[in-house]
């Protein structure tokens, strides 16, 4: 099966969720015997890019910044804009000439500046590809958050963008015979959109696995959060629980960690703000943080995989979040994780627990035993190549279309 796949960016190194589970799938699908010609952005980080191998092939194209003034009158919302330029719109043109795809991946929303393109190429073609849509959150309810929480100007400009991003995903669902959706709930909103087929996929994890732990008073009184601050929603839920809780914590003698990357004026910037906490930017490898904590948080308000909860799972951390926090994941509140409604509730399930080493020791012996044999790549990867395979199928054998219908209808 040859697969022609729209990515954001070079996967590696994975310094965030998209990127993991980008990573995640695309060498899942190879694993499988799926062959990819993949399109998106270089990384200004690495000195080379990825090399292709058997089955992988990477077409990556430098970032083009686009001005403000730019970015407000194009259709396309900032997520999908991010990844264009014409280098990228000359790489897929060529792609669309090279090969008769069975099926075109976008690999997340911002894959969608590429929309217009492939269904002209759908339009022509003898046996147009199936398209497929891998979404990474219900990106509506996500940009409309964001506006919510902007201000002034500021605040009219991401509303407007928000309307992008609801068109642009109403557009991509719409068009695909099959969609992907790594939560529960995501998946429950994309079936009122009158989607073809959407189908849960939740990302695996081929990290480090710590097979056993005992927390005790060896281990530093600390609450630990992992993660990279350049995406908005985080910072906005970050700074939020850091409102609520850094005082709090710091009064009751329990250290509060925030290890990961983001700009370093931004980081600068909360060091100022809340002088109790260490923010340690990046880092060469968080396993040491956890190791040296004991307490994981998670303080997301919204939805969509959070694929640090799997890294505090398999390095044995238990964890307090909030309930919206951790969909997908089988932990249940009291049991095997401390679910919260509000950051002020979640500081108190911080204290409660910090010194309960009967009740981390167990929370942590749960939560691995529920996820040991649930998130695994290789059976992901084979859910979505057959998932594909089902609906590239009658695409490829379906008659030429005649043009006059086609044009009534986006679709493949």
């Amino acid at each position: 099966m040859r697969l022609l796949w729209l990515t954001l960016a070079d996967p590696c190194p994975p310094t965030n969720g998209q990127l993991i589970y980008s990573r995640g799938l695309i060498a899942s699908a190879v694993r499988e015997g799926a062959r990819l010609d993949v399109i998106g952005l270089a990384r200004g980080e690495r000195v080379t890019g990825p090399k292709d191998e058997p089955g992988l092939h990477w077409s990556l194209h430098p970032r083009v910044v686009h001005p403000l003034p730019r970015k407000i009158v194009s259709p396309l919302p900032e997520v999908a804009l991010y990844a264009w330029s014409e280098q990228a719109g000359a790489a897929l043109d060529g792609a669309l000439l090279r090969h008769d795809w069975d099926a075109i991946v976008f690999d997340s929303i911002s894959g969608g500046w590429a929309l217009d393109p492939v269904l002209r190429h759908c339009r022509l073609s003898r046996q147009p590809p199936a398209l497929i849509h891998l979404a990474h959150n219900h990106e509506t309810t996500v940009a409309r958050r964001i506006a919510e929480a902007a201000t002034g100007l500021r605040r009219a400009y991401r509303a407007l963008d928000a309307a992008k991003v609801g068109w642009l995903e109403r557009r991509l669902v719409r068009v695909s015979k099959l969609v992907t959706s790594n939560t529960p709930e995501d998946a429950e909103n994309f079936e009122t959109m009158k989607c073809a087929q959407v189908l849960f996929l939740p990302p695996g994890y081929d990290g480090p696995r710590i097979e056993r732990r005992t927390i005790d008073r060896s281990v530093p009184r600390r609450a630990v959060l992992v993660g990279s601050y350049d995406w908005p929603p985080k910072r906005i839920s970050l700074e939020k629980f850091l409102d609520a809780s850094a005082l709090r914590l710091a009064s009751a003698a329990v250290d509060l960690q925030i290890v990961g990357t983001a700009e370093p004026a931004y980081i600068d910037a909360l060091r100022q703000r809340y002088p109790g906490v260490t923010f340690t930017g990046p880092v060469d490898d968080v396993r040491p943080f956890m190791a040296a904590a004991r307490v994981a948080l998670v303080p997301d308000l919204l939805g969509g995989f959070k694929l640090k909860g799997l890294d505090y799972v398999f390095n044995r951390l238990p964890i307090c979040a909030m309930r919206a926090a951790l969909p997908g994941m089988p932990l249940v509140d009291g049991s095997s994780v401390c679910l919260s409604d509000s950051h002020e509730a979640m500081t108190d399930g911080v204290l409660a627990l910090i010194d309960e080493f009967a009740t981390l020791n167990a929370y942590q012996e749960r939560a691995w035993t529920a996820c040991v044999d649930t998130f695994d790549w290789s059976r992901i990867g084979r859910r979505l190549v057959d998932a594909i395979g089902k609906v590239a199928e009658p695409c490829r054998h379906q008659p030429k279309r005649r043009s006059y219908h086609l044009e009534k209808s986006e679709g493949c």
